[in-house]
C-alpha cells in the first residue's frame, strides 16, 4: 500500500453485499485523494441485493465519496479484450470528473487490468484481507455467522431479508 496522494480515484464493486472490509478499502482511499468515485456494478441479473440499496448504503456510510450505481449486464471474462473494452467504455462514461482517475483502488488483482486500460496507477488494498478478514461471497453463502462484518443497516437488511 501507498501514502501517494491522488487527484482523483476509483473503486469499482458489486458490493453485494457491502461489508466493513469494503468500508476499510473506501476509507482508505477517501484518505489519498481529493475527489473518490465508488461505482456498485448493478445487474438484475447477478444481484442478490438491490444495487441502488447497496449504493444507498454506502454513500451513508461514506458521504466524503461519490457513489454512483452502475447498471449493466456485461459478464466477466477478463481474458476476453473485446469485453474488456466495453468495460471500460461503460466506465468512462460514468466518469464525473474532466480527467482521471488517477489511481485505481481494490483489493483485488482486476486492479490493474482496469487501470492499465483507464491509464491510471493500481492502488492494492489489503489483498489478504488482514484487516478486515471477510468477503461478500462468504457472507452470501453464510449471512448469519457473518453480522459482525458489515454495518447496522446492511445487518438488519440480511436479518429482514435472508435470516427470515
Amino acid at each position: 500500500m501507498t501514502d501517494e496522494r491522488y487527484t482523483t480515484g476509483l473503486i469499482v464493486g458489486r458490493f453485494d453485499p457491502p461489508h466493513l472490509g469494503h468500508s476499510h478499502m473506501i476509507d482508505w482511499a477517501l484518505g489519498r485523494t481529493d475527489n473518490l468515485v465508488v461505482y456498485v456494478n448493478s445487474s438484475f441479473e447477478r444481484d442478490t441485493v438491490p444495487g441502488e440499496l447497496r449504493g444507498m448504503w454506502l454513500a451513508e456510510l461514506h458521504p466524503g465519496a461519490d457513489v454512483r450505481v452502475v447498471r449493466h449486464k456485461l459478464s466477466t471474462d477478463w481474458n476476453d479484450e473485446e469485453l474488456w473494452a466495453k468495460w471500460i467504455a461503460l466506465f468512462r462514461s460514468h466518469w464525473p470528473h474532466d480527467d482521471g482517475p488517477h489511481a485505481v483502488f481494490s483489493s483485488d488483482p482486476y486492479v490493474s487490468g482496469i487501470a492499465e486500460r483507464l491509464e491510471a496507477t493500481a492502488v492494492s488494498v489489503d489483498p489478504e484481507r488482514v484487516a478486515v478478514p471477510i468477503s461478500a461471497t462468504q457472507i452470501r453463502e453464510e449471512p448469519a455467522a457473518h453480522l459482525d462484518k458489515v454495518a447496522p443497516p446492511v445487518r438488519q437488511w440480511i436479518r429482514s431479508n435472508w435470516l427470515v
